[in-house]
């Protein structure tokens, strides 16, 4: 394990079972969606907030987690993030109405995404810029657990006893993280900064929109999250509703997505030092790009199958896997100072741009391959342009006198 910058290193399981929350949360509750409509007497596209405004409820709080965890330290805004995602899970658990429930998710995402935030500018306090690339795989390679056990556990419940337990063991797992953050998680935050107030807080985020660094990575990782969640709003569909397979299955096959994108957290824990960010982004783009062309080649012969949809997929999150460390750490790391901004300016962009691309899929047809494949090709062509920016900033970078 690399060399911790910090007298006492923070638990690594720790830091992966708090960023697990949110991704936990959004996944496990996916493959009962399409049963929701008649559960709650509703439609399919009010449903489908439940996971749009997730998203959005991720992005925008991790703007505030962000500024906040610069100010009081990492410790005590985690843990005020953690209680918020137990008490909305609570309320998730028993909503009486669809309203309720996506009132319910949107507060749920903005106390999950507290340790997707605050994870990422932990490691960054903790670890030099170099071994904090191959800690942060590591944490995201745990993370990958959550969407691999999500769907899989979260179908089988649906199956079993009904969507509103999926909500009861989100309650528990919250509940022991919280608990393990007050009993062994140390402040990493030894540089508080002042909380900004508006204007400042504007000055802070258009400072770091305007490093072409910056901006190139947390694009590359937005795409690249963007083009996922295209897959995310589209699939569940294609499987229950036209081509008739349970919940259960659709979990099952999840699984395969979850050890790709592990797959290349851990390849790259392994190259991190060898290779630059943009290269490693390189790489998992093309993968991105590779695995929808071969979606799209089988959907031209008229073949739509589990393993159509799902194989070919499992290479773009290999490609997300690869990228994610790299781009990340690249991004926050462009001013220190701002550690905590940039990682919530990142996941809100990250976010942001994933709630754009699943709206948009189910807009248009959330059931038709056609629709989501097109649109996880459109997010990756788009990260290539991200990309050309972020080597655009590393170049001058590189040349500006320091």
């Amino acid at each position: 394990m690399p060399r911790s910058t910090t007298a006492t290193p923070p638990p690594v399981w720790l830091l992966v079972a708090a960023t697990m929350t949110g991704p936990l949360a959004l996944n496990i509750f996916v493959p009962s969606m399409p049963g929701l409509p008649e559960a709650f007497d509703t439609v399919p596209a009010t449903v489908q907030l439940t996971l749009s405004l997730y998203l959005v409820g991720v992005a925008f709080g991790q703007l505030v987690y962000g500024p906040l965890s610069d100010r009081f330290g990492r410790r005590p805004v985690l843990l005020a993030g953690l209680t918020v995602f137990v008490v909305a899970s609570l309320a998730c658990t028993v909503a009486p109405s669809i309203g309720a429930l996506i009132a319910g998710r949107v507060a749920q995402a903005l106390g999950g995404c507290a340790g997707m935030v605050i994870a990422r500018a932990i490691v960054r306090d903790a670890w030099n810029r170099e071994d904090a690339t191959a800690v942060l795989a590591v944490v995201i390679a745990g993370m990958a657990v959550a969407p691999m056990v999500g769907p899989a556990v979260g179908g089988f419940v649906d199956v079993w006893i009904g969507w509103r337990a999926n909500f009861a063991l989100l309650v528990a797992f919250g509940l022991v993280v919280w608990i393990a953050g007050v009993m062994a998680l140390p402040e990493t935050n030894g540089h508080r900064t002042p909380i900004p107030g508006p204007l400042a807080l504007w000055h802070a985020y258009r400072s770091l929109l305007a490093k072409p660094l910056f901006l190139g990575h947390a694009l590359v990782a937005g795409f690249s999250t963007a083009a996922f969640f295209a897959f995310l709003a589209g699939a569940p569909y294609a499987m229950v509703e036209r081509m008739g397979r349970p919940p259960s299955e659709y979990g099952l096959y999840f699984v395969l997505l979850s050890l790709g994108y592990m797959g290349g957290n851990m390849a790259v824990s392994r190259v991190a030092s060898r290779f630059s960010a943009e290269a490693l982004a390189f790489a998992g783009i093309l993968c991105g790009l590779v695995g929808p062309a071969v979606i799209l080649a089988f959907l031209a012969f008229g073949i739509m199958t589990p393993s159509v949809l799902f194989l070919p997929t499992v290479l773009l999150c290999f490609g997300n896997g690869l990228l994610m460390p790299a781009s990340m750490t690249a991004a926050v790391s462009v001013d220190l100072r701002l550690a905590g901004t940039a990682s919530g300016l990142l996941g809100f962009m990250q976010m942001g741009l994933g709630a754009v691309a699943s709206t948009a899929v189910a807009a248009i047809h959330a059931g038709e391959p056609l629709v989501m494949v097109t649109g996880m090709m459109l997010m990756n062509i788009l990260a290539v342009g991200a990309l050309v920016l972020a080597r655009r900033g590393r170049a001058q970078s590189a040349t500006s006198p320091s």
